[in-house]
């Protein structure tokens, strides 16, 4: 090719780079402009204008709650109590029999509220609140095994790397506080089965991951400044390594983690100035924290929880998900679901108690469940240390608040809660419901990844019509 040539060719490929890097930056200008706005409380995409939840706070009982020892009472078990468990009609193998059998709940059941839903009699708090409570047994999933289960709870996906809940969530409406982030996790000192990857954003700009703040010592290591580091200086620093950073950025136009690494800086500066202010409890008054059980045991811990979701809520965060552990029953399920019960009872009722009062449950969506529900047999355990295996089948999930349909019950599961038969709905159908409630239509949250269009669902759901209010 002769100098002329090249320099020709040469001069096109500039061209169209140059111009590629023009289009790629005002796309990536008008990004942040709308994610500006949405950080100010505007939605991104209303895609219905009659949604009452803008808030939702996820209670996520790790390890898999046993419906029937909860919220789904059995007769049938009781009446069956130790006898050969069956499964399909058929007797289990040689090597099984003689070890499975039948085991009734260790709690008694009431119907409370004027609604009569049915609660384990040591659910003493929950029972208050019955009637802003809509229960659904009729949900399933996939998977057995925690991780997995875990992950198609939290992110649709049960092989993992996908957006969590609250990712595709705070994508769809942004934050309504530019200090704090949109999703924040408040787990266990020990990560859910799992890890990280069940509040992760996936394949969604890094903005929207969630950020953990932890049980103990610090809630987020790193946010104090080095001790005489002034916060003029730290301004100094971050406008210093901003226009490092844009300068780099304009070589590397489109790099959403770049820009998402920018934004992320600053609001960490931000958040040095209100988080401390809202992880102290000092403020509230002493009737507040009697109604969550701080202070007091077994439920100070989860009452913590509890009454910090309240505070982010109330200061625009958009999605709050708190783990409550060790739900994996397969023998003492009295002693283990009765002490865990004991832990959260009081804080969950305080909670929904709390936010009718101050005006929030209407605008919040609260979501109880596990990552699947319990079988009805002893989980091949033998003795009277009862237990329950892991039951994808069937569950019980309520809501509360945001436009739910409250004071009801919802589907059914069989005579011994073996499988969910009517209003028996797959969790991708919960998930497209609870975006339905918050506004957001499925099939139209959607980002660009891989070569497809991609969505919670993975391939869509249908919305459970009984569960809206």
């Amino acid at each position: 090719m002769s100098d002329a040539g090249m320099s020709c060719s040469l001069g096109r490929r500039q061209l169209i780079c140059s111009t590629s890097g023009l289009l790629t930056s005002l796309a990536s200008s008008a990004l942040f402009s709308a994610d500006e706005s949405a950080a100010a409380g505007a939605s991104l995409v209303p895609h219905f204008g009659n949604a009452k939840a803008k808030n939702v706070i996820f209670l996520m009982m790790e390890g898999g709650p046993s419906h029937l020892d909860t919220f789904d009472p059995k007769p049938q078990l009781t009446r069956r109590h130790l006898q050969q468990f069956v499964r399909s009609g058929r007797q289990k193998s040689a090597m099984e029999a003689g070890q499975r059998y039948y085991v009734r709940s260790p709690f008694r059941f009431r119907r409370v509220g004027q609604s009569g839903a049915d609660m384990a009699e040591n659910w003493r708090c929950l029972a208050g609140v019955a009637d802003e409570l809509c229960f659904f047994r009729g949900c399933t999933v996939d998977s057995v095994n925690h991780p997995t289960a875990m992950y198609q709870m939290n992110c649709g996906n049960r092989f993992g790397g996908d957006p969590g809940l609250g990712a595709w969530i705070c994508y769809g409406l942004g934050s309504m506080n530019q200090n704090l982030p949109g999703f924040i996790v408040l787990p266990e000192v020990s990560y859910p089965q799992g890890g990280a990857a069940n509040w992760g954003n996936g394949f969604l700009p890094s903005r929207f991951q969630g950020t953990p703040l932890r049980a103990r010592g610090s809630a987020i290591p790193d946010l104090s400044p080095p001790r005489g580091v002034t916060p003029l200086e730290q301004r100094k620093n971050l406008d210093l390594l901003a226009r490092l950073n844009q300068k780099h950025a304009e070589q590397n136009p489109g790099n959403s983690e770049l820009q998402a690494r920018m934004a992320g800086y600053e609001l960490a500066f931000r958040m040095q100035a209100e988080v401390p202010e809202l992880l102290d409890l000092s403020g509230e008054t002493r009737q507040v924290l009697q109604q969550y059980g701080v202070g007091q045991q077994p439920t100070d811990a989860f009452g913590r929880k509890c009454l910090l979701a309240r505070r982010l809520v109330e200061q625009g965060v958009r999605f709050v998900q708190l783990y409550s552990g060790s739900w994996d029953s397969h023998d003492y399920i009295e002693r283990a679901h009765g002490n865990l019960i004991a832990a959260t009872d009081r804080p969950i009722a305080g909670l929904i108690a709390d936010l009718r009062q101050r005006g929030l449950l209407d605008s919040t969506l609260v979501v109880w469940c596990g990552e699947f529900g319990r079988t009805p047999d002893n989980g091949m355990r033998q003795g009277t240390a009862w237990g329950r295996d892991h039951n994808p089948n069937a569950m019980t999930i309520w809501l509360a608040g945001g436009g739910c349909r409250a004071g009801s019950t919802i589907g059914a599961t069989d005579e011994l809660g073996m499988e969910a038969v009517e209003c028996r709905a797959h969790v991708r159908d919960l998930h497209v419901t609870l975006l339905r409630l918050l506004g957001l239509d499925d099939s139209r949250l959607t980002y660009y990844h891989a070569g497809r269009y991609k969505q919670l669902s993975q391939f869509g759901g249908k919305v459970i019509e009984q569960l809206l209010g």
